[in-house]
């Protein structure tokens, strides 16, 4: 029994990493997208940073170094929105069907875009904060602080990959996906704190940004950022951000079943 349930997990983990390679592989491809992907957050610090540094937004620390965790979780929020794209152009194409009736579990499907996802956000990340300390932001907690903010990052990433799924298994094409998403990206990176803190705002915005998970991403980013280590608002950021995360991929995971059956 021992020996079957691990030769079951090795297959499992063994078809999460084949797709993974084979998102991977598409975006190898395209070179183009690529480097996009990889500069675009980058620029946006620098340009955002620079248009607001001679204003009064922050006090205390200088807004590129206050931005710079904006810059972080808006990123990863966009990468992991667009996360269901591929699923919906792989049913589209008639290649999910394919990966449905192959010998693997099809919630290998969901698991290795977590993975490129998670990958892909991860390693903008890490760009973003070596572009930041090009502009003399350090951050407060140290390297254990960086850690700290890749695993927030991701945890972030599972929830909005979560529900980017869900849409993609829910919809009828990707006229829908990219409508809802663009609907999407703008407003709840503005319903955050991802540009001014939440203090700045007029109350009816602060209410909208308290319902976004962005908002505690950040949260914790910038802290880490900014301060050091705060656990106590690191325990209670995360637990709301797990939650999220928690009911985002049950709902994928329904979606899924429903698209299939």
């Amino acid at each position: 029994m021992i020996f079957s349930a691990n030769a079951i997990g090795t297959h499992y983990l063994r078809a999460t990493m084949a797709l993974t390679k084979r998102w991977l592989w598409r975006l190898k491809r395209e070179p183009a997208g690529l480097a996009t992907a990889l500069i675009q957050p980058a620029l946006w610090l620098i340009l955002f940073g620079n248009l607001f540094a001679r204003g009064n937004v922050v006090t205390g620390y200088s807004y590129i170094a206050f931005m710079t965790a904006g810059v972080v979780v808006m990123t990863v929020f966009n990468g992991a929105l667009s996360g269901g794209m591929e699923i919906l152009f792989d049913r589209e194409s008639g290649m999910l069907q394919r990966l449905i009736t192959a010998p693997i579990s099809s919630s290998t499907i969901l698991t290795s875009r977590f993975a490129f996802v998670l990958v892909l956000t991860s390693v903008q990340t890490l760009l973003i904060l070596l572009v930041a300390a090009s502009l003399v932001v350090q951050i407060a907690s140290g390297t254990a602080g960086l850690l700290l903010i890749l695993m927030v990052g991701i945890l972030l990433g599972i929830g909005i990959t979560a529900l980017s799924m869900a849409l993609a298994f829910g919809l009828q094409g990707h006229s829908q996906f990219f409508s809802i998403i663009g609907f999407l990206s703008l407003p709840l990176i503005f319903a955050s704190n991802a540009l001014a803190p939440l203090a700045n705002m007029p109350s009816w915005l602060q209410w909208i940004a308290q319902l976004n998970p962005m908002t505690y991403a950040i949260s914790s980013v910038r802290a880490l950022i900014l301060q050091g280590f705060d656990w106590g608002l690191l325990v209670s950021m995360g637990g709301i951000i797990t939650a999220f995360d928690a009911l985002m991929v049950l709902i994928s995971l329904w979606a899924m079943q429903r698209a299939l059956d």
